[in-house]
């Protein structure tokens, strides 16, 4: 009797149980309806002596039903002005990614194999700059209920679907209330942690979320990449010829 009784509590726990994939199908949900975006971005680079560089830049996004566009604009310093980056999105394979480099007047597609590499000198990676898509990820197992600076948490594991990736896992933790995701690591082909992001800042645009700050802090360099968000407004009427390819040389 007591051994079915032990089976019985055991077969209710794992109904309740709330697993991964849940966890990151709620998180996207409450970042999605947005419809399209404009913005204004502000980039800290930090070197491991503390040392900092600047840059300001202009962002769009239009989202799509299952992914989406987005065209960003370097507006400063000089020696990066007028420098522009091109992402469709895609959930069934690499995403398209195109650079104009002002300077040689060329566009530069990037290949697949090399996005795991660094964006314009920062700690995010070209793949970093692609949204969130849970279908570009795969979930297993269950998520580990925690506590994270007082608050309850949803510790989740994932790895990129992509054989192309520069990370072989992801950790997040996403705040239980919100399902807003607050801080992730991210492992190395090596399975060595790389660095972590923390995100926070989160506005709210009548029931859709919008990031306001990523610090990204490369734990092997001891750099750190800060990204901070202004003046973004939503639901703009914004369309798919606003993103593109011959934007990029305008």
């Amino acid at each position: 009797m007591i051994r079915i009784f032990t089976l019985f509590l055991g077969l209710v726990a794992s109904t309740f149980a709330v697993i991964n994939y849940e966890v990151a199908l709620k998180s996207e949900a409450v970042m999605s309806g947005f419809e399209d975006s404009i913005s204004k971005m502000e980039m800290t680079l930090i070197n491991a002596r503390g040392q900092t560089k600047v840059r300001t830049m202009s962002m769009k996004v239009l989202e799509g039903l299952d992914a989406d566009k987005s065209l960003m604009e370097f507006l400063t310093p000089a020696d990066v002005k007028g420098t522009k980056f091109l992402n469709y999105e895609h959930v069934d394979k690499d995403d398209d990614q195109w650079l104009y480099l002002p300077a040689l007047k060329r566009v530069k597609r990037i290949a697949s194999k090399n996005k795991s590499g660094s964006f314009m000198g920062s700690e995010f990676a070209y793949e970093d700059l692609s949204a969130f898509n849970v279908k570009k990820y795969k979930y297993e197992g269950r998520a580990e209920e925690v506590v994270l600076d007082g608050v309850e948490m949803y510790k989740t594991l994932s790895a990129p679907a992509s054989k192309y990736s520069g990370y072989t896992k992801l950790i997040s933790w996403v705040d239980k209330k919100t399902f807003l995701i607050q801080k992730v690591e991210y492992y190395d082909r090596k399975k060595q942690l790389l660095k972590t992001a923390y995100f926070s800042e989160y506005k709210n645009f009548d029931g859709v979320y919008r990031i306001g700050k990523i610090i990204m802090k490369n734990i092997q360099n001891d750099k750190t990449t800060v990204l901070i968000w202004s003046d973004e407004k939503i639901k703009n009427g914004l369309k798919a010829k606003d993103f593109h390819k011959r934007y990029l040389k305008r």
